[in-house]
């Protein structure tokens, strides 16, 4: 047994006197002090298992709050699975906070209208834009540039994506956004991206 581990028997032992002390002194009946003694030793347990496991505790009450921003380990975001069955992410383009949809399928990231004009983000640079296949059928896009996209710990400049009214309310990762990182996939139902 090293210094540590005698030190936390001694507390304990000190824990369990002083609470028996207390029950003995009050000269209650014994029912009603065993009922008591269950008591403080489940305020015990409880404690104990809250303090062992306060990071685990804390990442899952962020995830349970706040799904969206991830947990972040060192330079590792993981993202959990939303309800929906997708990774949903919050980033910012350009300094403004957008929700994206991580998507493997798509090859370019996507901004909505919106988040692009919110972002100063100009269309008008691209005459004649590009098709772009959506699940709703080939839009007209305009390709443009995010000049400082950040997602959790990763932070990229110059990021290549497009934009149109179609696109409404949605904004997407795409494939150019998760080849840029260091390495990224999914373990059971939380994916993992690593700059």
């Amino acid at each position: 047994m090293n210094s540590d581990q005698a030190l936390q028997f001694v507390a304990a032992a000190m824990m369990l006197v002083l609470v028996s002390s207390a029950l003995v002194a009050r000269r209650l009946p014994l029912g009603s002090t065993i009922k008591m003694a269950l008591g403080w030793l489940a305020i015990f347990i409880v404690a104990l298992l809250l303090y062992s496991f306060k990071d685990d505790i804390g990442e899952r009450l962020q995830l349970g709050l706040y799904p969206e921003k991830g947990v972040v380990a060192g330079e590792t975001l993981r993202v959990p699975v939303a309800d929906d069955g997708h990774f949903w992410v919050l980033g910012e383009v350009n300094g403004v906070e957008t929700r994206f949809l991580i998507d493997s399928g798509a090859t370019t990231t996507a901004l909505s209208a919106d988040v692009a004009r919110a972002a100063g983000i100009d269309p008008g640079d691209d005459a004649f834009g590009t098709p772009v296949a959506t699940a709703n059928g080939t839009i007209m896009a305009r390709r443009v540039r995010i000049a400082n996209l950040r997602i959790g710990p990763i932070h990229r400049e110059d990021v290549r994506a497009t934009t149109a009214v179609e696109f409404g309310e949605m904004n997407v990762l795409g494939m150019n956004f998760l080849n840029s990182l260091g390495g990224w996939g999914v373990e059971g139902r939380t994916l993992i991206l690593r700059p």
